[in-house]
C-alpha cells in the first residue's frame, strides 16, 4: 500500500521479518579499506578460550548461590551464556568505533565475522559452543522435561540466527519494515 506521497506505509503486524538489502558499492569499498576490529578478534589467539572461561565462571557463580540446585545452576548457566551470546553476536548492529565511517552499520557481529563467509573455523567454533553447553546442561539436569525445554529453547534462539538461511534476516516485534 502507498500513501499520498507514494511511499509504502509501515505494516502494523506484531512480528516483522525481512532481509537486510545488500550494501551499495561505496559501503563495500569502505568495508574493504580497513580491517574490521569489531569482528577480527574472534580469530585472535586466546579468543576461543574466553568462552570456556565465561561458562566456568557462570557455573561457579550460580553454584555459590545458596539454595540453587545443580540442575538449576546448569540451566541458569546455559540461559545466561545464550542470552549474552545472542545480544553480542546477533542483536547489536554496527561497530562501536568510529574508524570506518559507518561501513558496518547494517550488519551484526555474526555477519561481520570473516566478511560474512559461512562455515569458517571461527564460525564453526561459535556454533558448536552453544550446542555443547546445551548437551552438558541437558545431561546434568538428568533429562528432566522442564529443564530440557528451557535449555532447548535457549539454544534454538542462538543457533537459528547462525544458520545460513538467517544471514541478513531481521526479526522485529512491533516494528515496521524499514522504508526505502
Amino acid at each position: 500500500m502507498a500513501d499520498k506521497g507514494g511511499r509504502r506505509r509501515r505494516s502494523s503486524s506484531i512480528l516483522q521479518v525481512y532481509h537486510e538489502p545488500p550494501e551499495p558499492i561505496e559501503q563495500l569499498s569502505d568495508q574493504s579499506a580497513l580491517p574490521n576490529l569489531n569482528a577480527n578478534w574472534v580469530n585472535a589467539k586466546g579468543a576461543w578460550t574466553i568462552h570456556f572461561v565465561l561458562i566456568v565462571a557462570l557455573k561457579i557463580l550460580y553454584d555459590i548461590i545458596p539454595g540453587v540446585s545443580q540442575e538449576t545452576s546448569w540451566t541458569l548457566t546455559n540461559i545466561t551464556y545464550m542470552f549474552g551470546s545472542y545480544i553480542m553476536f546477533h542483536h547489536v548492529r554496527g561497530v562501536p568505533f568510529e574508524f570506518n565511517g559507518g561501513a558496518y552499520d547494517n550488519l551484526n557481529m555474526w555477519e561481520q565475522i570473516d566478511d560474512g563467509a559461512q562455515y569458517t573455523p571461527a564460525k564453526k567454533f561459535l556454533l558448536s559452543v552453544p550446542i555443547a553447553l546445551f548437551l552438558l546442561s541437558t545431561h546434568y539436569t538428568h533429562y528432566d522435561l522442564a529443564y530440557f525445554t528451557i535449555n532447548f529453547l535457549a539454544v534454538l534462539a542462538v543457533i537459528i540466527p547462525k544458520l545460513p538461511f538467517s544471514h541478513r534476516m531481521r526479526v522485529g516485534l512491533f516494528s515496521g519494515v524499514p522504508e526505502d
